[in-house]
């Protein structure tokens, strides 16, 4: 072989090695995930299904995936802002809308109370992607791209007294979340509304001091609060919704075919999370119900709740820049 040759068999070689796809093919590409919660929590388990879908769209070259469970990266709300960095501490997990805020002021409306009639209603919403301009400011401004929607569990009163309409909802000293929405909505359906520590909430009751809360069945039951309070109002008055996130710095630096397989798991392990929290969040209620720990009772006026809070939740949908999206919320049919 000749200088010439050799030379020119070495540069080839050169700009081979220096091939991003080349360099992708021969090292693995590894993705850094977060959640607060241990294996069995539904949150890890939709992330896991993620994985495996990536896995199983995407099979050009080893993507590794690493998991870091049981808080131990913090909490959602820095979570978002690793992924915001788009350094690679974080690329992927599950965050509350209310940790979007800094970037979106319509965030935290998605996951506000009274906004949707029921698990049905939820569904709809977030199959017609009604929550995308959200999504768009979220990504824009914080590149982060929320790629899928988990969630599903129906927040209820949980109280030490029957209550079955709207008379005998006047007047309720209830502990609501310290977002001001909250606290707006509950009084505008007559009732009494209180913000507390989480914490506090059990001797609240058990004092007097409120005679109800509200959350979703397993917050009811992992805080005993069925004990001092075993009437669980079924007002349906909240439906969770958390999103998969992805940081889009780190999404841009991948191949292109795995960037639609992320978005396509991601997608379709939303729709994991949210069926398997939304079917978990009934049992746990049965369950307790069953063991004689807690009572369901029906609330008869639901719709009555709805109009009532409506003046209030178009005054924040204004206030946020969400009214288009709470209008076509309002316009999908029972």
């Amino acid at each position: 072989m000749n200088r010439r040759q050799l030379l020119g068999g070495v540069a080839a070689s050169a700009a081979l090695l220096a091939s991003p796809h080349v360099a992708r093919a021969q090292q693995a590409i590894t993705l850094n995930g977060a959640v607060q919660f241990n294996d069995d929590h539904v949150f890890t388990r939709a992330l896991v299904r993620f994985e495996e879908l990536v896995k199983q769209y995407y099979t050009a070259s080893p993507v590794n995936f690493v998991l870091h469970k049981n808080s131990s990266l913090g909490l959602e709300k820095q979570y978002f802002e690793y992924m915001s960095a788009g350094r690679g501490a974080v690329d992927y997990g599950i965050v509350s809308p209310a940790h979007m805020s800094t970037f979106s002021r319509a965030a935290p409306f998605v996951d506000a109370p009274f906004l949707f009639r029921d698990l049905a209603h939820w569904n709809t919403v977030l199959d017609q992607d009604l929550f995308a301009p959200v999504a768009q400011e979220v990504e824009r401004r914080a590149r982060v791209a929320l790629i899928g929607y988990a969630g599903g569990g129906v927040r209820n009163i949980f109280a030490n007294k029957r209550v079955t309409n709207m008379a005998e909802l006047r007047g309720l000293k209830v502990r609501v979340q310290g977002a001001p929405i909250w606290s707006r909505t509950f009084q505008a359906a007559g009732m009494s509304p209180s913000v507390i520590a989480y914490n506090e909430v059990y001797n609240g009751i058990q004092n007097n001091v409120i005679e109800a809360g509200e959350n979703e069945a397993a917050g009811v039951e992992a805080m005993r609060f069925y004990e001092v309070a075993p009437n669980l109002i079924m007002t349906q008055h909240a439906i969770t919704i958390r999103p998969i996130c992805f940081s889009t710095q780190t999404l841009s630096r991948l191949p292109a075919p795995l960037q639609e397989a992320v978005k396509r798991a991601g997608r379709e392990a939303g729709v994991f999370g949210r069926q398997a929290e939304s079917t978990e969040d009934g049992q746990k209620v049965e369950a307790l119900e069953r063991a004689g720990r807690l009572r369901r009772v029906e609330f008869t006026e639901r719709a009555a709740l709805k109009r009532a809070v409506d003046p209030v939740m178009i005054a924040y949908a204004r206030e946020v820049d969400a009214e288009g999206i709470y209008t076509r919320i309002n316009a999908i049919s029972a």
